[in-house]
């Protein structure tokens, strides 16, 4: 095959000054903590793009990052490289990211643009393709040379971990974890845990930071749409909290629209960094069984009191479905009461040889429960009402805590309002699980013996306190 010719294309594309030296840098990891219209996506595309065009550029990465490489090994890694940017929804990546990308490729002399699958192929055969996290068979095992997780905070926790690193190592891929954080999830910690190693770019930018160190059209620009945040504060549009926290980077801030948010927060102490398994007591499990092999299941006990101790939790992105989830369980050290699902366990699938999820996991040795059919709003309060008889093992627990705090309603940007529907993401699906636990627990009151010790982990619900159950 004949050596590509070098050319020169000019990108539409100014770096900000704090992204200068994301661009410079050859380090593999990078996490970026940025305010609003800080101007990430920008920034990140042309990093993918100018990584996909120049194969000097890439050989020099891999040489800095492993100088025993010889130059078959260097050769071996410069063909058809893959670079990916990861947005929470697909539909996110089409609205936000694909325009952009394909206005900074226009002056890209050989390029090719491929709608349906939202990718831009470059001479040589290397490829800028967006995805979302809503969807990660799209991009399972896929050999990418680099990855953005863009809106990291609102991805699923373990996407990295179960779908992506393992990919990523055979390549000595580089990986970019950036957003606006919502409270202190997986990348306000990914920050903290990287800020003093060597090994990885970080940045934490507030407004602040960028209204000194930058010049001319973006401070026009920023401090406009900070006016504009300001305005809809004053009419009630916005929070004082969502505008700390998008803006000056508030960890403590709520997040934007969530459903059980405000009701995690009031039970902060009932989360524990461990929490005692009762071995003499049954543990029942609530599973939501998603598309795309998504899965995840709470574990619990019910004790006399009326607690309710969610002691393990388990979630999946693997891709091993109702197989792996059934091992899991089975795994795990405990003694079962009953395993409840979705009402919808009955109906029969193509991929299960014409069997329904119900018969499946009873043939593999587990006999799910299916709850009733209830409306939403039903749902959402019961399990409002259920927080205050929790206790959580964070340790075990923690993603699905987060989902918890994550589950919001859907945001039209056109009309400037959240709407009557949840944000279908990972979080819906954790928060589907244990709203159908709340769901089967709202009709059972609880017995409360006169020897209860009330100190034992904090308030226990029960003789005075009864609006639990929807009375």
């Amino acid at each position: 095959m004949a050596a590509l010719k070098k050319v020169r294309a000019k990108v539409p594309y100014r770096p900000r000054n704090w992204a200068r030296p994301i661009h410079d840098s050859f380090l593999r990891w990078i996490v970026a903590v940025l305010h609003r219209r800080a101007g990430k996506t920008t920034c990140f595309l042309n990093h993918c793009q100018r990584y996909a065009c120049d194969n000097g550029l890439e050989e020099r990465r891999l040489r800095f990052l492993e100088p025993s490489f010889t130059d078959r090994d260097i050769k071996d890694l410069l063909v058809e490289r893959r670079y990916g940017i990861i947005l929470p929804l697909l539909k996110q990546a089409k609205a936000v990211a694909w325009g952009p990308l394909k206005r900074i490729a226009r002056n890209v002399p050989g390029h090719t643009k491929n709608e349906s699958d939202l990718s831009i192929r470059y001479p040589g055969g290397h490829i800028v393709r967006l995805f979302g996290a809503d969807n990660p068979d799209s991009f399972r095992g896929m050999p990418f040379s680099g990855v953005v997780y863009d809106e990291y905070s609102q991805h699923p926790p373990n996407i990295h971990g179960e779908v992506v690193s393992k990919a990523l190592a055979d390549h000595l891929g580089w990986g970019a974890f950036v957003g606006t954080i919502r409270g202190k999830n997986q990348l306000y910690k990914a920050h903290e845990a990287a800020k003093h190693d060597p090994e990885w770019h970080t940045l934490w930018l507030d407004i602040n930071h960028s209204l000194t160190n930058e010049t001319g059209a973006t401070i026009t620009a920023l401090r406009r749409a900070m006016d504009d945040d300001l305005k809809q504060i004053r009419m009630g549009l916005m929070l004082q909290e969502e505008f700390d926290q998008e803006w000056f980077l508030s960890p403590e801030a709520a997040i934007r629209g969530a459903i059980l948010g405000k009701w995690i927060a009031e039970i902060r102490a009932q989360i524990r960094p461990q929490l005692s398994y009762e071995p003499l007591l049954p543990v029942n499990t609530d599973w939501d069984l998603g598309v795309a092999d998504y899965m995840c299941i709470w574990f619990s006990q019910t004790l006399r009191s009326g607690e309710i101790h969610l002691v393990d939790y388990y979630q999946d992105m693997s891709g091993g479905g109702l197989p792996a989830a059934i091992k899991a369980v089975k795994e795990r050290p405990y003694i079962y009461g009953t395993h409840y699902a979705p009402h919808d366990i009955e109906v029969r699938e193509q991929t299960l040889g014409g069997r329904s999820r119900r018969d499946f996991c009873k043939e593999h040795g587990l006999e799910l429960k299916a709850l009733p059919n209830t409306n939403l709003q039903d749902q959402i309060n019961a399990a409002r009402l259920l927080l205050r008889r929790c206790w959580f093992d964070e340790g075990k627990c923690e993603a699905g805590i987060e989902g918890l705090r994550q589950y919001a309603w859907q945001y039209n940007e056109k009309l400037q309002q959240f709407v009557n529907e949840p944000l279908h993401n990972w979080a819906s699906h954790a928060s589907s699980a244990f709203m159908g636990m709340a769901v089967r627990h709202q009709d059972v009151v609880p017995v409360i013996p006169d020897d209860v010790d009330r100190d034992f982990g904090g308030h226990v619900i029960g003789q005075d306190d009864t609006s639990w159950m929807g009375g």
